[in-house]
């Protein structure tokens, strides 16, 4: 029991001796609990205004840099996805131009008299009268006259072509 009375008395004997102000304008020459001094409002503590400010400041250029250079990046990105787009249009006309004239119908040559020899690759839209079925390679060509002639479709309609056996 004696040694909770001195623990007990030493803590008391602590709590006096750090919270006890010696004055000599007390009454009995010290107070309990002397005035505070905060010092609230100096540039370096952090709850001083300037320190508020300081970081405001901070985390603001920081954001306003990261969104800077993301809408950059965005533009960036946004501007090589309109030129490969622009770049493939141009391929797909340049393909479609290429199509259209390899569609393009030849015009068909009128008939040719039966000794008449045409360059290869001409077309006519109907053989000549007299003609002769003979197969070559297992293509089947019409002999009239000096021509070799083979049949192709030009579109929907059955032409025909002169042609080397």
């Amino acid at each position: 029991m004696t040694s909770y009375l001195k623990v007990t008395a030493m803590t008391a004997t602590c709590v006096v001796a750090f919270c006890a102000d010696v004055t000599p304008d007390a009454v009995l020459g010290f107070r309990f609990l002397s005035d505070a001094h905060a010092v609230v409002g100096a540039p370096v503590t952090p709850g001083s205004v300037a320190g508020v400010a300081r970081r405001t400041t901070r985390r603001t250029v920081a954001v306003a840099s990261t969104t800077t250079a993301a809408t950059t990046q965005q533009q960036a990105a946004t501007a090589q996805q309109q030129s490969a787009t622009a770049a493939q249009q141009s391929a797909t006309a340049q393909q479609q131009s290429a199509t259209a004239q390899q569609q393009a119908p030849v015009a068909p040559q009128p008939v040719p008299a039966s000794g008449e020899a045409l360059a290869l690759g001409t077309v006519v839209a109907a053989l000549p009268a007299g003609c002769t079925q003979m197969t070559s390679g297992g293509v089947q060509y019409s002999k009239c006259g000096a021509n070799y002639y083979r049949a192709v479709f030009q579109g929907n309609n059955l032409v025909y072509v002169t042609a080397q056996p």
